[in-house]
């Protein structure tokens, strides 16, 4: 099919048609419902860009004027950390206020990949997409592009015309911590890798290697799981035979347990002779002893935050910065001495 036909047979959305007239979508909405309310140049610019487009009104756009709810298209992992919980906590909170559906779908490992999803989800007819996901590479982000749709990414730091992103600059974080134990002297750093979180652990990966670059020192010492361990505790409780860290960095509250008890089981003592840090802070930590030394990420506010986004990218209106970039906090607890 030729680029000419693709474009043809495409749907053209009601944000299209508002970006046309340059009004809001509720504006758009009044119009196709025939409301007295609006002036008759602005309905006219309207009208104009329905025609041009060939704009088709479907329920869902009728249902504004109407003050029904429309739908957004949610995409998180099936299997995740406790913390998904509280983003999409903070979105259905958000939703709420504006009146929108959310639609949940999930993204099952090893089985659904984003892009496939994503496609599905926009084919439903949604009138934009909020994806959560650690696994959206540089062919997702060209793929989301393509869609004359509003999206907002959450964890990617990426924009364009119709996306906007909410993120929390984890890399930053890393080359922090670490550029404070290398301050102290203390070289022996090493990142646990996680294959559920790729592009968590580039950034991660990334932070540390900046740090130890700035100190004059090349970073390697990534602890990656083989393919014949089931479990990450499995293979560190093998791996802490014959090595000893000062510092270890995981990624989940799940990993940095697996490290903790590890070390446990090959009598390391903890922070004595290994300091662990989790990068994401959950519940499940203040059930632990001892405590393990964290950051705290805003996961209510990733979620209420992308969703505002998408209702001013649906409402047209002018969003300054479409990276929207939240602060974190370390607490230092009992798997650390320094920090």
């Amino acid at each position: 099919m030729t680029q000419t036909n693709r474009k043809k047979s495409r749907r053209v959305t009601i944000y299209e048609v508002a970006k046309e007239a340059d009004v809001s979508l509720a504006t758009v909405s009044r119009v196709i419902n025939g409301s007295e309310v609006v002036k008759e140049p602005t309905r006219r610019k309207v009208e104009d860009a329905i025609s041009r487009l060939g704009y088709k009104p479907n329920a869902i756009a009728q249902g504004l004027a109407l003050s029904k709810t429309t739908s957004v298209g949610l995409i998180v992992p099936e299997a995740s950390f406790s913390y998904v919980g509280q983003v999409i906590n903070g979105l259905l909170d958000v939703a709420k206020i504006y009146k929108y559906n959310i639609m949940l779908h999930t993204i099952n490992e090893g089985i659904t990949d984003v892009e496939s999803i994503v496609d599905d989800v926009i084919k439903s007819r949604v009138d934009g997409v909020i994806v959560y996901s650690d696994r959206i590479t540089d062919r997702s982000i060209s793929l989301l592009r393509q869609y004359n749709i509003p999206i907002v990414v959450i964890s990617n730091r990426v924009s364009s015309d119709n996306i906007c992103s909410v993120f929390v600059d984890i890399e930053k974080a890393i080359y922090e911590l670490c550029s404070k134990y290398l301050s102290n002297g203390i070289s022996d750093i090493a990142v646990v890798g996680d294959h559920r979180n790729i592009n968590t652990t580039s950034m991660m990966l990334e932070g540390a290697r900046r740090a130890f670059k700035e100190h004059d020192l090349k970073f390697d010492n990534e602890i990656r799981k083989p393919k014949n361990y089931h479990t990450t505790f499995h293979y560190l409780k093998d791996y802490f035979l014959d090595h000893k860290h000062q510092l270890v960095i995981a990624n989940r509250d799940s990993q940095a347990m697996a490290v903790l008890n590890a070390a446990r089981e090959n009598g390391i003592r903890v922070p004595d002779e290994m300091e662990i840090v989790g990068v994401i802070d959950t519940k499940y930590n203040s059930m632990m002893r001892p405590q393990i030394s964290s950051f705290s990420i805003p996961s209510y506010d990733l979620g209420a935050v992308s969703m505002r986004l998408l209702t001013k990218m649906l409402d047209a209106e002018e969003i300054a910065d479409k990276e929207k970039c939240l602060k974190y906090l370390f607490t230092n607890r009992q798997t650390t001495k320094i920090y």
